[in-house]
């Protein structure tokens, strides 16, 4: 697509499939860059102009005093409809006139996930330099979407969506909702796909008095606009930053890129920047969704494990848990020669209060908890369920059919899938069906979700699959399927559409359905009311019951088959959550459920958490780690007191830990309670007094 002068953004139809609005393809002012060359815009501070979409929302005001208060500079908004004034700064109805009027270099979408899309397209076709999205159950295709039109320029880059944002403390700029008394204006760099685990790792970085230059919330979602890559790119780059951090966790290629990246990266630095590294999820169970969107393991990815390994192969200091950044990244600043007392000085003059902070952020965070209305989850159906849902889109292709029958081994692969790198949807084959084999076997094949898989992507699919002696009918019909998946996958609104096949004696091709993988982006419905059709499908009565019940309190509870496991544990932040579980592993403990108590906690939402507990017989003693970034101290308390009174205990003993947010507060109350609470506030210490109440009472 030719690009116009001036800048000038052109603009495209697709045809429109599944209820989904087709929207505008942007071109960039210059057809030699593309969107990799937007990584700079990340580079926030005290000259960057931010404004807010949707900026007179109840959430977007409380944010915007809080960051103006912080030291934001906030130029004005938009709320379409609207013009005049909120907050004393300007309000226009339409970006066109923001960005002719206030000459923005960021906008903050803090618009609601049915709307969030085509606010973050109007801000693509505006070409405002940088983009936060912070909504949750934004619906994948609606990214995908926003992703493949992201490609067609160099214009615009975007951070999120389902993500905190991003914040410059060295330059007191926050676009998002971070917990702004957890900063400190200093000289490491941190990029997290979990928000929690991120305000963990700054508060540790703020004790040890070394602050933060710039930390980017790549989010829990499938697909992110900002990765960590992109990220490595500007800590290289930025003079402010003198140590990375980064925060993985289960799912995607994020963390092996990163290894790749930083593998390159110390092969061509004499010096590089020291990095550190947590990744959650090392003990999460095989086929469950762990509190994120985007917190499981496709087939063909490599397990968690695998990528703590990977990153520690190329020389990144991993951690067990992000209470020790801090010291740990002290220690590494010295052994590269950096003067970490320097670097300390430097943050420690910089440093100022922020005289708001015991009192606006908190009344955000509320907010903010009040408007989360359900944790995201996907569906996927039975096996039994597929050839119904299937039919339609088979029917198509001549010749194939469904066998009940297991695949045989000398079967074949086909899906359509996410591939969260290329951050596009992906045709992803295997020359073999042996589960055994598949995970090094699959090979992706990425296409724009605007266009389709041209003809030379589904025949690269086809080639890799090895079918040198199948008949030619087979390999056409393997093409064909494919294109029908493909359909299907955004008709459908899916996540993945997978299946082994073999080969009939007629030299046909037929799918197994044991083999069936059928998931769907539960957003498209939750947010939207799309797909109502294949939600209608889904079979609570066969689901694990706790976890169903979990869902209506806006809490994510996971069973952990594990029959030694004794250790209930409640936490705030699927990030957190994972690592609570991961980390206990360390000490000798062994947990009983993943629970993440959700952007809804509040008492009610924790007294119904320790309800949930304990249904399982095997909870010996539980274990609650909170850090209060967007969850008040305070609240989680008065939560645990409230079990205390009208939950039946069972007499299992519980130790509380609280960092953050009112953490004061928070532990006086549980020491106060005169419940024989045990509460600390470091993670060891609280790690090592569960798994002594654990082993005591097998």
């Amino acid at each position: 697509m030719a690009a116009m002068r001036g800048g000038e953004a052109l603009s495209s139809l697709c045809c429109r499939r599944s209820g989904i609005t087709a929207r505008r393809t942007f071109s960039s002012s210059s057809t030699r860059k593309n969107y990799d060359d937007t990584v700079q815009n990340l580079r926030i501070g005290k000259h960057t102009r931010v404004i807010y979409q949707g900026f007179t929302g109840r959430v977007a005001t409380g944010n915007a005093r809080d960051s103006i208060a912080y030291g934001t500079n906030i130029v004005g908004g938009v709320t379409p409809g609207k013009e005049g004034e909120h907050l004393g700064l300007p309000l226009l109805p339409n970006l066109r006139k923001a960005k002719e009027q206030l000459k923005p270099d960021a906008t903050a979408v803090f618009v609601a996930a049915p709307q969030c899309a085509k606010a973050i397209e109007d801000a693509i076709e505006a070409e405002i330099p940088l983009i936060v999205a912070v909504a949750e159950h934004i619906p994948l295709h609606d990214i995908m979407r926003v992703t493949s039109i992201l490609k067609t320029q160099s214009k615009s880059r975007l951070v999120g969506a389902n993500a905190p944002g991003i914040i410059a403390p060295i330059g007191y700029c926050r676009i998002g909702f971070q917990p702004l008394p957890t900063f400190a204006p200093g000289h490491i760099g941190i990029a997290a796909k979990s928000g929690t685990l991120s305000y963990e790792a700054v508060a540790s970085v703020t004790r040890a008095g070394l602050g933060q230059s710039l930390c980017i919330g790549m989010g829990g979602d499938i697909i992110a606009g900002t990765n960590l890559v992109d990220s490595l790119k500007v800590f290289e780059s930025d003079p402010e930053t003198e140590g990375i951090i980064l925060i993985g966790e289960i799912g995607g290629r994020a963390e092996v890129d990163a290894a790749e990246w930083i593998k390159e990266y110390h092969a061509r630095e004499r010096n590089p920047k020291p990095i550190a590294a947590i990744l959650g999820g090392t003990t999460a169970p095989s086929g469950k969704i762990m509190g994120h969107a985007g917190a499981w393991t496709a087939r063909g990815e490599r397990t968690a494990t695998e990528k703590y390994k990977i990153l520690q192969d190329v020389g990144v200091t991993m951690v067990e848990h992000p209470e020790n950044f801090g010291e740990t990244m002290k220690s590494l600043l010295a052994k590269t020669g950096r003067d970490a007392k320097k670097i300390q000085q430097d943050a420690a003059n910089q440093k100022r209060s922020y005289h708001t902070g015991n009192r606006r952020p908190l009344a955000e965070m509320q907010r903010r908890a009040r408007a989360a209305q359900q944790q995201r989850r996907q569906l996927v159906l039975k096996a039994d369920q597929g050839p119904g849902v299937l039919e339609p889109y088979l029917h198509e292709v001549q010749g194939v059919s469904i066998s009940t029958e297991a695949a045989p081994k000398d079967g074949f692969y086909i899906s359509v899938t996410v591939d969260r790198t290329e951050r596009q949807p992906a045709l992803a084959t295997a020359p073999t069906s042996d589960p055994t084999q598949l995970r090094n076997r699959i090979k992706r094949f990425p296409y724009s979700w605007l266009e389709g898989p041209p003809r030379s992507t589904v025949d690269a699919a086809v080639q890799h699959m090895q079918l040198s002696s199948a008949p030619p009918q087979a390999k056409t019909q393997i093409a064909s399927l494919l294109q029908s998946l493909a359909k299907m996958y955004k008709d459908k609104e899916a996540v993945t559409l997978a299946s082994s096949i073999s080969l009939t004696s007629e030299g046909n091709i037929q799918l197994h359905q044991p083999s069936f993988l059928l998931q769907f982006d539960d957003s498209a419905f939750k947010s939207l009311k799309r797909q109502q059709d294949i939600f209608a499908l889904r079979q609570k009565e066969t689901e694990q019951a706790e976890e169903v019940e979990a869902e209506k309190d806006g809490i994510v509870y996971v069973r952990l088959e594990d029959p030694e496991a004794n250790i209930g544990t409640l936490v705030n932040g699927a990030g957190l959550a994972m690592n609570t579980v991961d980390a206990l592993r360390q000490h000798g403990g062994r947990a009983t459920n993943f629970l993440d108590t959700g952007g809804k906690a509040t008492a009610d939402t924790v007294k119904k958490s320790f309800e949930l507990i304990l249904r399982d017989p095997r909870v010996k003693v539980i274990f609650v780690n909170i850090f209060g970034g967007l969850t008040d101290g305070g609240m989680i308390a008065d939560g645990v007191l409230l079990a205390f009174k009208e939950v039946d205990m069972k007499g299992v003993p519980v130790v509380v830990r609280i960092r953050g947010t009112n953490e004061e507060i928070g532990q006086k109350r549980i020491a106060e309670s005169g419940l024989g609470l045990d509460a600390f506030d470091g993670f060891a210490e609280a790690a090592k007094r569960v798994v002594e109440l654990a082993g005591g009472r097998r």
